[in-house]
C-alpha cells in the first residue's frame, strides 16, 4: 500500500495517476490537514492529519504500521519529514521526501544558496545578488540595471509569491491596479520596502525575457527515470521531452540528489539559452497536465516504489492543454479523523 500525505491541490492528480497505474488490490491512502474530500475522497482511504508537525510525524508512523503501508510520499514540508527519516526507516517504512538528506533541502529551498551551488557546479543559472536592507537593494539595482531589466523575489518562497519585475515606464499605480502583471517602478518598490520593519532576504536578478520551462520528473536517488517539460504559451501549455532546458533540469536534479516527484524550473535568456530558476523538491501544481502526453508520472512513481510494473509511456507529440476551473461534487461527510485505521 502507498500513502500520499498532504501536498499541493495537485495531490488530487497524484492520486488519479497512481490509481490508474496500480492494481485494484493495492490500496491508496491519502490525507490532508484540512477537510479536503475533493482530494482525499479519490483514495481508498482518506484521513485528516494532525496540524502540529511533531504530532503529525508520530501519527503517520503509527498509522502506517497499523495498516501495513509500505511507501509514504511527503508532499508539503518534505524537509520536516526528512529530518525524521531515521524514525521511519527504523519502522520499516519507505519515506520519499524529494531528497535523501536534509542537505538537498538546505541547498534548494534558500534560492541564494541554490544559486551559489549551481554556479559552483557549472550549471547555468540566473545570477542573483542577495540583499537584506534598502542600501543593498539600491546598490544591486544600480549594478544590474546598467545592463538590462531587473527583477526581484524572496530568497525563500513558493508559487512565485513576492516576484516583481522593475519596469521604469510602468504607471506608479499599476502594481495596485493590476498586481497580477507583477510590474512596478523601482522607486515605488523601494519606497514601500523602506517602510516598516526589517525584510527577509531578497534576490535581485537580471530579468530574462525568454520562455520559462517547468520540468516535472520522477527521480530515484538523483537519477531521473521519467520526465516531461511544460511551457506556457499564451492561454495554453505545450510539452517537450528533450532540448536544452530539459537537459539542464535533469542535470540539476542529479547534482542536487533529488528523490521522488520533483519540479525544476528554467528560463531562457534573450538568445534562447536556458538558465536554472529553482528546484522544488515536491510535485508541482501543474503535474496533472503531463498525463495528456501519455506519460503518467505519478503512476510511474507509485509502481516503481512498490516494485510493480510501471505504466507504459506512449509519447503524444503536438499536444496543447488549457486549464479550466470545474466544480467537483464532494460528500458532506468530512474526512475520517486522526484515528488509526483498522488493517485490511
Amino acid at each position: 500500500m502507498i500513502w500520499l500525505l498532504e501536498g499541493q491541490s495537485s495531490q488530487r492528480d497524484i492520486i488519479i495517476g497512481a490509481r490508474e497505474a496500480l492494481p485494484a488490490a493495492v490500496k491508496i491512502f491519502a490525507s490532508h490537514r484540512q477537510d479536503r474530500p475533493e482530494i482525499t475522497g479519490l483514495a481508498d482511504v482518506g484521513l485528516k492529519e494532525p496540524k502540529d508537525n511533531l504530532e503529525r510525524i508520530e501519527w503517520v508512523i503509527q498509522t502506517a504500521r497499523a495498516n501495513n503501508i509500505k511507501v509514504i510520499l511527503a508532499g508539503r514540508e518534505g524537509s520536516v519529514f526528512e529530518r525524521a527519516r531515521p524514525r521511519f526507516e527504523a519502522s520499516g517504512l519507505v519515506l520519499v521526501t524529494g531528497g535523501l538528506s536534509i542537505d538537498t533541502f538546505n541547498r534548494v529551498d534558500d534560492k541564494s544558496l541554490f544559486t551559489a551551488e549551481a554556479e559552483r557546479a557549472g550549471l547555468a543559472c540566473v545570477p542573483a545578488i542577495t540583499v537584506t536592507d534598502a542600501r543593498e537593494l539600491a546598490a544591486a539595482y544600480e549594478t544590474l540595471s546598467a545592463v538590462g531589466e531587473v527583477c526581484i523575489k524572496p530568497a525563500v518562497g513558493i508559487y512565485g509569491q513576492g516576484f516583481w519585475r522593475f519596469t521604469q515606464d510602468a504607471d506608479p499605480f499599476r502594481c495596485f491596479a493590476n498586481p497580477d502583471a507583477r510590474e512596478v517602478r523601482f522607486e515605488t518598490y523601494l519606497q514601500a520596502y523602506c517602510a516598516g520593519s526589517a525584510r527577509p532576504p531578497m534576490l535581485v536578478m537580471p530579468y530574462m525575457a525568454g520562455n520559462e520551462c517547468s520540468v516535472d520528473m520522477v527521480c530515484e536517488a538523483g537519477h531521473p527515470v521519467a520526465f516531461v517539460g511544460r511551457r506556457k504559451e499564451g492561454l495554453y501549455q505545450t510539452f517537450e521531452r528533450d532540448g536544452a532546458a530539459v537537459e539542464l533540469a535533469l542535470e540539476a536534479a542529479q547534482h542536487f540528489n533529488c528523490d521522488g516527484i520533483v519540479n525544476v524550473q528554467t528560463r531562457d535568456d534573450a538568445n534562447g539559452k536556458p538558465h536554472l530558476l529553482e528546484i522544488n523538491p515536491r510535485y508541482s501544481g501543474g503535474i496533472g497536465y503531463t498525463r495528456a502526453t501519455g506519460t503518467n508520472l505519478p503512476g510511474i512513481f507509485a509502481a516503481r516504489r512498490l516494485g510493480l510494473k510501471e505504466p507504459a509511456t506512449v509519447w503524444r507529440s503536438g499536444v496543447r492543454v488549457k486549464a479550466l476551473t470545474v466544480a467537483v461534487p464532494v460528500s458532506a461527510v468530512a474526512d475520517r479523523s486522526q484515528q488509526p485505521v483498522t488493517p485490511f
